[in-house]
């Protein structure tokens, strides 16, 4: 195979694709990129059996052919190339030459035969949808994705498509995060994306409204944006009926700057550390949010305000999963909603639904933490 091709669009193919290669395999082709030329192009796949990404970009192609170089001293070289163009050749024997200005590489490759096919997608349902939007859906749904392997479908989020409707939920068994948009059309199905491929979606997706479509199958889900593919296997299993975890009713609401309420958390949390663990006590009444931490090495105190109805409630936090949802609620004011001290807390858009955030309260023990 021989082709020449611009570095700076080989580059950036190969930044993205090297992201799903295995950083080790038992199968040494897993480890690298596969390099397809073809008509006036280069097809770049990147995949570890579980998520697959593809990308094409314009080449000069002399002689078409295949071959995978090793991901990661392939990404190296072509990132240090001195000029604009590079010229990539490979003999029968494997032997990948890469040139560029002065410098010359000599790589050894590894057989295309020998890298495992993408799986097919049969039977799917397409959902179209602009790109921003999904990029927000994620976003706002990723941080509460479990990262432990308790159960494992709760290290994906579950998708949820509908009359209308797209939304998406994520559980890690302390917090709790929804995310609804209405899509036109949108046949019936429910199916969970690994944690791992929506971040490398999210990083794919654009800020702008450009389409981008993706097809569900049994198994499987394909994610088209711009000009990658991203493959996916499915999570299988019984996720969390969110509906009935939601609270039914509430005793207090509160509506906070969400910029007051994350600065005044992170001063309060100064004093927690790794070694020193210790809840946040948020006291909401009279107008105001009391925020309290001690613990070894001292105590700290804080107070924001805030419009509070209802009863006067105590609770205490993981610091670290509230501000997570606060931060991620990508507005200026929020409705909280409480039921005593032992229920969550709901985290709400001030108008709509298109969000919802619960975070689970830490016990308080009477008069300290």
């Amino acid at each position: 195979m021989q082709f020449t091709c611009d570095r700076q669009k080989l580059n950036e193919a190969v930044l993205n694709v090297q992201r799903v290669v295995s950083a080790k395999s038992s199968v040494p082709a897993l480890e690298g990129i596969l390099l397809t030329a073809g008509d006036n192009s280069v097809r770049l796949c990147g995949f570890d059996l579980e998520l697959g990404m593809t990308t094409e970009i314009e080449a000069q192609v002399k002689e078409s052919g295949s071959i995978v170089m090793g991901a990661r001293l392939f990404g190296d070289i072509v990132r240090r190339l001195p000029d604009q163009a590079v010229s990539f050749s490979a003999d029968e024997k494997q032997v990948a030459q890469i040139e560029s200005g002065e410098a010359k590489f000599s790589v050894v490759g590894i057989p295309a035969q020998e890298y495992p096919e993408l799986p097919q997608i049969n039977g799917e349902t397409s959902v179209k949808m602009p790109s921003s939007t999904l990029k927000s859906m994620i976003r706002q749904t990723l941080f509460a994705v479990a990262e432990s392997d308790a159960k494992p479908v709760h290290t994906g989020t579950l998708f949820e498509i509908g009359d209308g409707t797209i939304r998406l939920i994520s559980v890690d068994g302390y917090r709790l995060a929804i995310r609804e948009e209405p899509i036109p059309g949108g046949e019936k199905s429910s199916f969970v994306v690994p944690g791992k491929t929506l971040g490398e979606v999210m990083k794919l997706l654009s800020d702008g409204d450009d389409e981008v479509e993706f097809l569900i199958g049994m198994r499987h889900i394909l994610f088209r944006i711009g000009g990658y593919t991203v493959i996916s296997r499915l999570l299988e299993g019984d996720f969390l009926d969110w509906r009935a975890s939601l609270p039914k009713e509430s005793s207090t609401e509160v509506r906070v700057s969400v910029s007051d309420f994350i600065g005044s958390l992170e001063r309060v949390s100064l004093l927690i550390t790794e070694r020193l663990r210790s809840p946040v006590r948020c006291l909401f009444g009279n107008g105001s949010i009391r925020l309290s931490c001690s613990t070894a090495i001292g105590r700290a105190n804080d107070r924001l305000e805030a419009k509070v109805s209802g009863s006067d409630v105590e609770m205490g936090f993981n610091s670290r999963y509230l501000l997570d949802a606060l931060h991620n609620t990508e507005c200026d004011e929020v409705r909280i909603q409480l039921n005593g001290p032992l229920s969550p807390m709901k985290i709400l858009p001030c108008e709509g639904q298109s969000f919802l955030f619960l975070v689970l309260p830490v016990r308080l023990k009477n008069g300290g933490e």
